[in-house]
């Protein structure tokens, strides 16, 4: 009777250490879902404190801009834009949102510091929108359609959900 009772804890102890170990959201990741559908295209998997770049060619002066951005607990802060001419929309000068430097090669880089819960971005037809995340590089006009929209947030995955779904990078 005792070595049942033993038996039955220990299969109870197994199988809920199985359960736990594939249905326990546990694994941060940057999801990319289609706006404003609700079904991700991928995900990448991140770490907290980690940094990411979306590359894109600005609209008006056709010249690189790089955002990036760093993966928080609860969301994404956009830290930083570096860019090399001024465009409309760009910042032109230090205000109280954020601090304009020219660095010694020239490129302007503008420092926010900026939580945010995600970013949604349209992607363009010549914009050439990219992520690049650990030296990897992503074109985002392979997932989305030009003229559509993107979300990219940071969401807890279990082990089950990775398992069936998409890995990007």
């Amino acid at each position: 009777m005792q070595s049942k009772k033993k038996c039955f804890w220990m299969v109870l102890g197994i199988g809920l250490s199985v359960w736990f170990l594939f249905f326990y959201p546990s694994m941060r990741v940057l999801r990319l879902v289609p706006y404003p559908a609700d079904t991700p295209l991928g995900y990448i998997r991140v770490s907290r404190g980690e940094t990411f770049t979306l590359g894109f060619i600005h609209s008006v002066n056709r010249r690189p801009v790089w955002d990036t951005l760093r993966i928080e607990e609860n969301g994404l802060v956009i830290v930083s834009s570096r860019f090399d001419a001024f465009g409309a929309g760009m910042p032109e000068t230090t205000n109280a949102e954020g601090t304009l430097w020219t660095l010694s090669d020239g490129t302007l880089l503008w420092t926010v510091n900026r939580p945010v819960p995600s970013i949604t971005l349209r992607i363009g037809w010549t914009a050439d929108h990219t992520l690049t995340i650990r030296g990897k590089t992503l074109r985002l006009a392979q997932l989305v359609e030009p003229g559509k929209a993107l979300t990219l947030d940071v969401y807890t995955m279990t082990l089950f959900e990775t398992m069936k779904g998409n890995r990007l990078l």
